[in-house]
């Protein structure tokens, strides 16, 4: 069974619920898990948001303490196991139309090679695996997926690529990102998908939700450039039990 996690004070009007101090599967789906556990409950909690590995509650301190708010959470936490809890319900499995390589991707036979694989095989492995949203962060819409498999544990650059426009997606220690705009990064850009991940006139902003499975599905230039004239640059998306 999961250790009981730390319930850390965040600020005045906030608490950390930290399940472990790096990220791992059991972690993520503790988070995820817990986070939808919180949502569903009638606990005075205003905003709740989940991490790689935790979840940020805030609370109005005029309403309740902190003293209170902890107590609360600890006798939510010890009713099962958050490590062997089920996904969220609601999640959605993405297949999105993804070029790899060329300038699309020019760091590609570089992260090829740090995973050990020739570029043919890494758009092969890479287009077939099937991560989950960790969580959205860094920038309003932005993923963090994974887990990929071992190889793809390559470390981040030591330098930054100065821009990836938006709809790059870049792989290290074992993730994937996709840029919701234009950015540097010191992450290895790979790939180009079209996806519109955050606009603030549509209801969820978010494309993506946490717990959402994603599948980088490689286009060729034509089926690229195809999808970004579709909706949701092309992606389509069915139901996860």
């Amino acid at each position: 069974m999961m250790p009981l996690p730390e319930i850390l004070p965040f600020g005045l009007d906030a608490v950390l619920v930290r399940f472990e101090a790096t990220m791992s599967d059991q972690a993520n789906r503790a988070a995820l898990g817990f986070a939808a556990h919180i949502r569903n409950s009638t606990l005075p909690f205003i905003e709740v948001s989940s991490t790689l590995a935790s979840v940020t509650l805030r609370f109005d301190p005029f309403a309740v303490g902190l003293d209170e708010i902890t107590a609360l959470l600890q006798q939510h936490l010890r009713t099962q196991d958050w490590g062997a809890v089920a996904m969220p319900s609601g999640r959605k499995l993405w297949r999105v139309p993804t070029c790899y390589g060329g300038d699309h991707g020019p760091q590609l036979a570089e992260a090829a090679e740090l995973a050990g694989l020739s570029t043919e095989a890494a758009i092969d492995a890479l287009g077939v695996s099937r991560v989950r949203v960790l969580t959205i962060g860094f920038a309003p819409g932005l993923p963090y997926l994974g887990t990929l498999p071992p190889e793809w544990n390559i470390p981040r650059q030591t330098a930054l690529t100065p821009k990836v426009p938006a709809g790059a997606l870049v792989v290290a220690i074992r993730q994937f990102v996709v840029f919701a705009n234009a950015s540097p990064t010191g992450w290895r850009w790979i790939g180009q998908t079209a996806l519109p991940l955050f606009d603030p006139t549509r209801s969820p902003a978010s494309l993506f939700s946490p717990a959402d499975e994603v599948i980088f599905t490689p286009a060729s230039e034509a089926e690229f450039a195809t999808a970004r004239t579709a909706p949701f640059g092309g992606a389509t998306w069915e139901d996860v039990e």
